[in-house]
């Protein structure tokens, strides 16, 4: 009784939360507005768009080898079978919703990434630019948990296109902004064929986190780690302690993506193995 009241409690809030943030949006910053929600940071083609992606089930993130996250994504994810008389099939219907699209709702899911695309060139150009100014979708699926997400551009050392020469210290201070609140959960992503010790993701978590009481490490890409290397001190904790721990996960390949393999049909594949829980 006591964990169904507590979900209760927890599935009531986020909505309310979720509801203050499209409220606030129109008068500036989010970032400077303390409440809850999952900040996911790592280095630029560090897998971020994998894990928030297995997170929804669904492929709807712009994906490519230069840096594609240029402008702060807040996903508020709802699941649709805990809401009743909203006249939909709540089992099996599902969609997405921008703020900045009021009441257009999208249900093919490359027309979200097309949008995301749109509407981070209008901001931010289309040559690499970077914008501090985040877009706002909302996706209603029974798949997915009541959460609040947010994507942050990738951490990046060398400036192309239109990206100004301190892109670095812009980078990280829009990063910071967000994950510096007690509020913010930290999902901290780094490639397992990386050294985990000089983690970007990491390193900025503690500054913002000192005591690791609300930072949770992703290790992405553990099946292109070199032959005869593994990633068990990585997720153990060993090298870099986290009180919550270490999450595994294993990408898609390139080919998958380039294909258009739906990520839930992988999902069924790879059940055992596409993400490691230690």
């Amino acid at each position: 009784m006591g964990e169904e009241h507590k979900t209760s409690i927890g599935s009531s809030v986020i909505p309310i939360v979720n509801k203050l943030q499209d409220i606030f949006a129109p008068f500036g910053d989010l970032s400077k507005i303390k409440l809850p929600q999952v900040a996911v940071i790592g280095s630029q083609s560090s897998g971020k768009s994998s894990v928030l992606e297995a997170l929804v089930g669904r492929d709807f993130l712009p994906r490519g080898s230069d840096i594609c996250t240029r402008r702060p994504l807040i996903l508020q994810l709802e699941n649709r079978s805990l809401k009743n008389g909203d006249g939909d099939d709540s089992t099996s219907s599902e969609w997405g919703e921008f703020l900045h699209l009021s009441k257009k709702r999208f249900y093919d899911f490359s027309a979200i990434r097309r949008e995301i695309q749109a509407e981070t060139d209008r901001e931010a150009g289309s040559n690499k630019g970077v914008s501090d100014k985040p877009i706002r979708l909302k996706i209603s699926s029974p798949h997915v948990l009541n959460i609040t997400l947010v994507d942050l551009p990738g951490i990046t050392k060398v400036p192309v296109g239109d990206q100004p020469r301190d892109i670095e210290a812009k980078i990280r201070g829009m990063i910071m902004s967000y994950i510096m609140h007690e509020t913010s959960i930290i999902l901290a992503v780094t490639p397992a064929n990386t050294d985990l010790a000089t983690s970007d993701a990491l390193e900025m978590a503690k500054s913002a986190d000192p005591d690791g009481s609300r930072t949770i490490g992703v290790i992405t890409k553990l099946d292109i780690m070199d032959r005869g290397t593994n990633a068990c001190n990585f997720l153990l904790g060993k090298v870099v302690p986290l009180h919550l721990g270490y999450i595994g996960v294993v990408n898609r390949s390139q080919a998958d993506i380039n294909q258009n393999r739906a990520l839930h049909k992988l999902l069924q594949v790879k059940r055992t193995s596409f993400i490691i829980i230690l």
